[in-house]
């Protein structure tokens, strides 16, 4: 079993920065993909960013291209997402996936571990 702990969220004004922690236990040997996803409120979650094992390849959604990064430190188990010129549209519930291989997929399906997610609210 795998568990994955978010940290990070919190309220700021939009122009500022967050950074969000992924903290990977459990049984992490192996090489998997990681991602973020979001939920707004009334809107279905969305993948917004992923990287492959062991990061060279990354993907990002175009409402979050150029603003927000996702890195990860293998022997630390974890990843982090650097989200910067938050907007409001960024408030969502935030979280962090593990996928069932090393390949950054754009399907929530490709994705078998999830954290509980962290809060993330943009005020105007």
């Amino acid at each position: 079993q795998v568990q994955l702990v978010e940290s990070g969220g919190g309220l700021v004004q939009a122009g500022e920065s967050l950074r969000l922690s992924c903290a990977a236990s459990g049984r992490t040997s192996g090489s998997y993909a990681m991602a973020w996803f979001r939920q707004a409120p009334g809107k279905e979650r969305e993948l917004i960013t992923a990287t492959s094992w062991p990061g060279s390849s990354t993907y990002y959604a175009d409402s979050v291209k150029g603003r927000f990064t996702i890195s990860r430190d293998n022997a630390k188990n974890t990843v982090y997402l650097q989200m910067n010129s938050l907007k409001p549209e960024d408030t969502a519930v935030y979280y962090c996936a593990r996928s069932r291989t090393p390949t950054a997929g754009v399907y929530e399906g490709q994705y078998d571990y999830w954290g509980q997610g962290t809060q993330v609210t943009v005020s105007s």
